[in-house]
């Protein structure tokens, strides 16, 4: 791991589901999801941003820089955009409503990406990967523009335009089932849900501190 990467916790959405209240800032096993995210990042980065929009995000994470959307309302396409553009970087993005997302995996990214633009992981979802738990180089930055700027907001549409390495769904299944690594908290049943989990995947140490 020779160049510098930056780890990033994309704060999106409108959580409307929550009622407007910040789904990040919700607790899964005592500890708010964010922090859960942050600490996973720290660990395998060299520095961390948080890429947020909401006036109060500042408040969120005090030893954290703060930025905001290039492109505003362009959705998590938009995200990854700023991401990279203020990180001055390669970058590990991960959501902050993602609690169970593991360090060793975004670890395996990180080492992955040193010969590719993309390294994301393979999961069951309907994309077949995990566009919003992936490393990104300063390249995709000219190549997601020209999508935003057309009006293209799928957050992959980009990958046909840059190098793209996965990370097979055999290696993420090691750590775990790809649903649980890679929930989002988007609603209070999600949230009851990733408390149970948390129950079984956590070793005791989120729940012994109280932020990462």
């Amino acid at each position: 791991m020779s160049a510098e990467c930056a780890g990033v916790i994309l704060a999106g959405g409108q959580a409307s589901r929550y009622g407007g209240r910040a789904k990040g800032l919700e607790r899964v096993g005592g500890v708010r999801v964010i922090d859960r995210v942050a600490r996973a990042l720290a660990a395998v980065t060299d520095r961390l941003l948080l890429v947020a929009n909401d006036p109060a995000a500042s408040s969120w994470l005090p030893d954290v820089p703060v930025a905001g959307d290039v492109y505003p309302g362009s959705g998590s396409l938009g995200g990854i955009h700023a991401a990279l553009v203020h990180a001055h970087a390669p970058a590990i993005v991960v959501a902050w409503d993602m609690p169970f997302v593991p360090a060793g995996l975004l670890a395996e990214l990180r080492t992955l990406g040193e010969a590719a633009d993309v390294a994301v992981p393979e999961s069951d979802s309907r994309r077949g990967l995990e566009p919003l738990c992936a490393y990104y180089a300063p390249a995709c930055i000219a190549p997601i523009a020209r999508r935003l700027e057309a009006g293209e907001l799928r957050v992959i549409g980009f990958y046909d335009d840059v190098r793209v390495a996965r990370l097979a769904a055999a290696s993420v299944r090691a750590y775990g089932d790809p649903a649980r690594l890679f929930m989002n908290v988007n609603s209070p049943d999600e949230l009851t849900l990733a408390e149970r989990y948390a129950t079984t995947t956590d070793g005791g140490d989120h729940r012994s501190q109280a932020s990462w």
